[in-house]
């Protein structure tokens, strides 16, 4: 449905926003684009909508480029960060606002009808006289995105939507968001920074940095097979842990410990590890407490945070600081010393380029 190639953006002052992008995305599918701020996703979006030119590269809809194609007849709906709702306009106006201007100009009887259907579609009927100052940030969200989709846009763009939003709000917003775009089937692209809005909505995530794909993928593989460190380290929460290590004679050395490379899965390796430095990684939840004398390392607890169901370690070992995920259920307090080994079959083994060998 969407093929994006070879898509680069350089700015008059020289920054390259992005460096040769490639991504598609399949009709019907919600895809986040993910990264830390200045990665390169908004001015995607930005490039899709037609706000923005790019430097060089193509979008096309369909297999039809749209690089040329003005704003206004790209058949897109864009939500913005902030809104963007006409403060002197009910909410039913607003709504139908698309429909009475325009390429897409209808009848006012029909424009009305077509208004009415994606308010209920919304559950924003009871809302229908009301001006937007006299609603809630979430009430705004749904109004927004009904006037995108009276549209009946081929694409949906979401910016940052939910960025506005409380913590609970938030929640129930996403969900209400996959479930819609899912039941009117329009091919969705919603731009966000926060991983566990995008690992709970997407069918895909595109995760960017400094204006490259890292990775483009099922939301569950970017935790389970990260590309690289980068990924490794941008997703997960509390972040994995990474120490630096030296592989020299079958064995793996970090300062405190050595671990036999023996002990790694075999099937597991991308590529040979000669010897040499690497890097480590280690979710907290694959850092298991044992008994005295089976572990790789011990260590003196020196936090404990309670978070739900769940128990955070937190101590140090070497000059290293690492986090282990146990049960509240399990009576560990601060000053406890434990022995730790981990899950080596989960482990990750990147070179110190960041690239993944394990």
């Amino acid at each position: 449905m969407i093929e994006v190639t070879n898509l680069k953006k350089v700015y008059e002052n020289g920054f390259e926003a992005l460096k040769s992008v490639n991504f598609n995305i399949e009709k019907g599918d919600l895809v986040c684009l993910l990264g830390p701020s200045g990665c390169g996703k908004s001015t995607i979006l930005n490039l899709i909508a037609g706000l923005l030119t790019p430097t060089s590269g193509d979008i096309a809809f369909a297999g039809q480029s749209i690089v040329k194609t003005e704003p206004k007849d790209r058949n897109i709906g864009f939500v913005f960060q902030n809104y963007a709702l006409y403060p002197h306009m009910t909410v039913f106006q607003n709504v139908m606002f698309p429909l009475t201007v325009g390429a897409k100009k209808m009848p006012k009887q029909e424009a009305a009808a077509i208004a009415e259907k994606y308010m209920k579609l919304t559950n924003i009927e009871d809302l229908k006289d009301k001006k937007p100052g006299t609603l809630s940030g979430g009430q705004q969200q749904r109004v927004a995105i009904t006037r995108a989709l009276v549209q009946n846009p081929q694409v949906l763009l979401l910016d940052e939507p939910l960025s506005n939003l409380d913590a609970r709000l938030r929640l129930r917003i996403r969900e209400e968001i996959r479930r819609l775009v899912k039941e009117v089937g329009i091919t969705t692209i919603f731009v966000t920074h926060d991983q566990e809005e995008a690992l709970s909505i997407s069918d895909k995530i595109i995760l960017l940095n400094e204006g490259i794909i890292q990775q483009n993928d099922d939301p569950q593989n970017l935790y389970l097979e990260p590309a690289n460190l980068f990924v490794a380290q941008f997703i997960g929460n509390p972040i994995i842990n990474i120490l630096p290590v030296e592989v020299k004679n079958g064995t793996m050395h970090y300062e405190t410990f050595s671990v036999p490379n023996e002990r790694f899965v075999s099937d597991r390796f991308k590529d040979t590890m000669p010897e040499g430095k690497y890097f480590l990684g280690i979710r907290p939840e694959d850092v298991l407490p044992v008994e005295a004398g089976d572990g790789a390392f011990s260590a003196d607890i020196d936090g404990v945070e309670l978070i739900g169901r769940e128990r955070i370690l937190k101590f140090d070992v070497g000059s290293e600081h690492l986090k282990s995920i146990v049960k509240v259920e399990d009576q560990i307090e601060e000053g406890a010393h434990l022995h730790f080994d981990f899950a080596y079959h989960k482990a990750f083994i990147f070179k110190e380029s960041g690239e993944r060998i394990y």
